[in-house]
């Protein structure tokens, strides 16, 4: 729920800027209320429609991701600020690594595991194949609004993860004060 609230929930694809192997950018959108089912088929309409509408975009996309592997960790696409492997100490006082998505001098890179550390694989229930269309409404969804949406995320999610670390700052800070 804090992240429905503070909007930290954004889908990324990274591609190179200009096709410099040297600056990676994010293009996507942010999720807002990841419980309502409206909200998820409006995002995917939004994503899909900032992926097929500019092809220089897209194959710049489909290329950065035919070049690596996809793993779950931030680390790939933004290796200068994530890594795979915890690089701090546990019990230490947390202080702030990120400015302007740099790395602050000294500051270990934020702990970002491959998907396959950080979660277990989970086996759902199969679905029930009753037919999902029960009002002729749904049809707005093929309605395309031609919102306009830019897809430039970078500077977004680097604000995002500046408020992330001080919602982290926060909690770290104050747990330790009162564990001593």
């Amino acid at each position: 729920k804090l992240f429905d609230f503070f909007q930290f929930n954004h889908i990324l694809f990274p591609f190179y800027e200009n096709n410099k192997k040297h600056k990676i950018l994010l293009f996507g959108d942010t999720m807002k209320h990841f419980t309502s089912l409206h909200e998820r088929i409006l995002i995917g309409k939004r994503l899909y429609s900032l992926l097929f509408r500019d092809t220089h975009v897209l194959s710049q996309i489909i290329s950065w991701a035919q070049h690596h592997p996809h793993t779950g960790s931030r680390k790939d696409y933004w290796p200068h600020l994530f890594s795979s492997v915890n690089e701090s100490f546990s019990r230490e006082f947390y202080k702030r690594r990120i400015k302007k998505c740099q790395l602050r001098s000294g500051a270990y890179r934020i702990y970002s595991p491959a998907l396959i550390y950080a979660w277990r694989d989970m086996k759902h229930k199969e679905v029930d194949s009753e037919d999902w269309f029960t009002d002729w409404q749904v049809v707005n969804y093929l309605v395309d609004k031609e919102e306009n949406i830019n897809g430039q995320i970078t500077e977004d999610y680097c604000k995002t993860l500046e408020r992330i670390e001080l919602a982290i700052l926060a909690k770290k800070n104050v747990l330790l004060r009162e564990e001593e």
